[in-house]
């Protein structure tokens, strides 16, 4: 009897579990999309209703018998005293639940069987309505036919179109394109809340300099050595960086910043990446692009914007918004960032990922990129035409959002990063303290010193030699005996060498690295070899490849042409005697430590504060480009520039209007004249100036040429970043047609080319003496 009550209790379970299943999997009107598939689902629970109905009633007939039974056996027994008759009441009891719950039933029966009626009336409506969608043909929705076509074929490729809705019927594919995505003209028949006017947009926070590093630490996270370090660095420099903020605060004198919401993603740390660099910080691995990545986001912070640090795919998706799937739909939401810094490897992520969204917010991204991206690699189709096309090019973003570590690439943003500055006490203890015999090899990897016994040899003439080469048990062979080998050193005990050093010498790589100028900050002179031929992605393996075309002519340019003579010595090493002088002259030179502003704390903080109050890629320029098909009333613009009053170059005419918002400030343009075989970088940097690729919208006329007395038997407009230019012997014009292929970088015998210049601030060579 017990066994029997239980099979009936349960059942009864299991049915209501079945029931109520129905309907919380299935609710009528949750999408536009499913109604065919609701209503056979609510058919599905009238089934369950009624056949639950059935069981119920059958349940209770056979629970009657048995009590009838039982009743009848116990009587003939005579067993009443031991079987009281109160035995039966909990049965009882049942028995009337169960009647009850199949009234229940039959009554949600019948309310179901009415509800389906009308929901089968209204889906016969909308099934007209769906049969009736076509494809519109509008004009300004060109694209909308091809994609319909696209979407019968291939809706199923991605899960992401069916979390939008998409079911495979035409009018699903033209709600998707219409609403999730741009291509087809909204429905008339949908109800649209995007009409609505929107609220007016809250005003914006305040950013305000912030006097505490411990939140970013925490806004870093954990569980990578490369995290580590990274944080170490922010701490060691904590109060250096302070004190920059403190500076930089006064100067500015209460301007209005608003604050930006930044997403800093850190591509080459995923996993997806591969994340070399982590396993490799604590066996000599490059430690370059972290000491960067730690100083962006130190000044980034300090500035007072708010931060979101990534350093895996799954979070970047989740601060994205992206829908699940494998990454062919919009974001589900608007993109809550104002900016995104990250690098390739996270450029490359937020593509596969984003889909349209990425070409729509591109605007808003910015590039970590260490030796450049010009702009013939950039451009994908002239890349591709013109045998300019790597594996890390072809993105057609605006040249200036990639940011480099150097400021040798003018067509990008010079980013930079900081090195740790002394105070006087410290420098006086450097000069007093100094051992001028003293040298130390900029290495940390064996495979540097292999083939270098013969500089070294020279070298150990006359100066005691330090190495710190990573190893673990024994000692390198490529490192000779007479080489004191530290071993890998912590960063603070690597200063405290380099205090001491009087020499800080590099056998050619690794290239545009921190380390020279650490050195040179701390007092030493930098000894480095001359590249001739220069290297290059046209004759060396580490840079084929790179998207960039610069000839590197020595193991770090930066030092050689921005700080020269006598701290830093560029010598033919393949010459002994020449490279034997250097060190004899070296250890007679006395130098102070000397740091470029450009990487101190504040000069970091000045250049980034003034790429996010002024760079804005999202906006169309004020001042557009001409046409692509050439017309007389573009002909006849007058030209903004008059010629300079010795008549070498252009300069902005006073009497031209000014845009108060253009930065940098017009009046620092200067246009000149390249020879054939200087591209626009060196042709500026030679008069003293620096190559401002925004400015070569202004160029761009024909009228440039005659106001500088150019004679143009003809003018062009075609595709090629050498362009604006002037063939002479042929007195062939050339501008450019292509915006984004505006390149300083580049050059050709054939050509002379139209170059803007600008001035800049002394030490601080990313900013013009305005721009600030």
């Amino acid at each position: 009897r017990i066994f029997v009550l239980g099979i009936g209790f349960f059942t009864l379970c299991f049915l209501m579990t079945s029931l109520g299943g129905q309907f919380s999997a299935k609710r009528l009107g949750d999408s536009p999309f499913t109604i065919r598939t609701e209503v056979m689902g609510a058919l599905e629970s009238r089934g369950v209703l009624r056949r639950m109905s059935d069981m119920l009633e059958m349940l209770m007939k056979r629970m009657d018998i048995l009590a009838r039974l039982e009743n009848s056996t116990d009587f003939h027994k005579g067993d009443e005293a031991r079987f009281p008759l109160d035995r039966f009441q909990p049965a009882a009891g049942l028995m009337e639940r169960i009647q009850a719950i199949a009234q229940n039933v039959s009554d949600i029966a019948i309310k179901v069987d009415q509800i389906l009626r009308n929901s089968l009336l209204n889906g016969k409506v909308m099934e007209g309505r769906r049969d009736q969608c076509e494809v519109p043909r509008d004009p300004k929705y060109p694209d909308c036919a091809g994609k319909v076509e696209w979407m019968r074929a291939r809706w199923t490729s991605d899960p992401c179109y069916a979390f939008f809705g998409v079911d495979g019927t035409e009018c699903s594919f033209l709600i998707y394109l219409s609403e999730v995505e741009w291509f087809c003209p909204p429905l008339p028949w949908r109800n649209r809340t995007t009409a609505l006017p929107s609220p007016p947009p809250l005003p914006r926070v305040q950013a305000a300099f912030r006097s505490d590093l411990a939140h970013l630490l925490d806004l870093i996270g954990t569980g990578k050595e490369s995290l580590s370090f990274m944080k170490k660095r922010i701490r060691h420099l904590a109060q250096q960086w302070l004190r920059a903020a403190r500076r930089l605060e006064q100067k500015l004198k209460d301007r209005q910043r608003d604050q930006k919401h930044i997403l800093i993603h850190i591509g080459f740390l995923t996993e997806e990446s591969g994340d070399v660099f982590s396993p490799r910080v604590l066996k000599g691995g490059p430690l370059g692009e972290m000491v960067q990545w730690a100083d962006i986001l130190a000044a980034l912070f300090l500035l007072g914007h708010s931060l979101r640090v990534t350093v895996s795919l799954k979070e970047l998706q989740s601060h994205l918004g992206v829908p699940p799937g494998r990454g062919n739909c919009p974001l589900t939401n608007p993109l809550p960032f104002d900016l995104i810094y990250t690098d390739y490897h996270g450029l490359q992520q937020m593509k596969q990922h984003m889909g349209l969204s990425f070409k729509k917010y591109r605007c808003r991204v910015r590039v970590i990129d260490t030796f450049g991206t010009e702009p013939a690699y950039n451009h994908e189709e002239y890349a591709t035409l013109r045998g300019y096309r790597t594996n890390w090019g072809y993105w057609n973003l605006q040249p200036t959002q990639f940011m480099t570590m150097f400021p040798h690439t003018p067509d990008n943003s010079f980013m930079g990063f900081v090195s740790e500055e002394l105070n006087q006490t410290e420098r006086q203890f450097i000069k007093s303290n100094k051992v001028s015999s003293m040298a130390v090899v900029y290495g940390k990897e064996a495979s540097i010193w292999k083939g270098k016994e013969k500089f070294l040899a020279i070298l150990n003439k006359y100066m005691e030699i330090h190495g710190t080469v990573y190893y673990e048990t024994q000692r390198p062979p490529e490192v000779p005996a007479f080489v004191k080998n530290h071993g890998l050193l912590p960063q603070h005990e690597f200063q405290q060498l380099l205090r001491k050093a009087k020499l800080f010498i590099g056998f050619g790589f690794p290239y545009e690295g921190p380390a020279p100028l650490e050195a040179i900050a701390n007092g030493c002179v930098f000894l480095q070899a001359r590249f001739n031929p220069p290297h290059s992605s046209l004759n060396h393996e580490f840079f084929r490849g790179k998207p960039t075309s610069r000839e590197v002519s020595s193991q770090h340019p930066y030092a050689e042409d921005f700080i020269g003579k006598p701290h830093v010595w560029t010598v033919d090493y393949n010459n002994s005697e020449e490279f034997e002088a250097a060190i004899k002259t070296i250890m007679r030179t006395q130098v102070d430590p000397y740091l470029p502003y450009e990487y101190t704390c504040e000069g970091m903080l000045e250049r980034i504060h003034a790429y996010i109050q002024h760079q804005d890629f999202c906006t169309t320029s004020s001042s557009p480009l001409p046409p692509k098909a050439k017309s007389p009333a573009m002909q006849s613009s007058p030209s903004p520039l008059a010629l300079s009053p010795n008549a070498t170059h252009l300069v902005w005419s006073p009497s031209a209007s000014r845009d108060p918002h253009a930065w940098p400030p017009v009046d620092s343009l200067q246009v000149w004249v390249s020879e054939t075989q200087h591209a626009c970088t060196e042709t500026c940097r030679r008069r003293g100036l620096v190559c401002e690729p925004t400015f070569f919208r202004f160029l761009n006329k024909k009228e440039v040429f005659l106001q500088l007395s150019i004679t143009c038997d003809s003018t062009e407009y075609e595709m090629n970043h050498l362009y604006p230019a002037v063939a002479e012997n042929v007195h062939e014009c050339y501008l450019q047609k292509e915006p984004l292929l505006f390149s300083c970088a580049g050059y050709n015998t054939k050509y002379r080319r139209l170059c803007p210049c600008r001035d800049y601030r002394k030490g601080q060579v990313a900013l013009c003496r305005d721009c600030l």
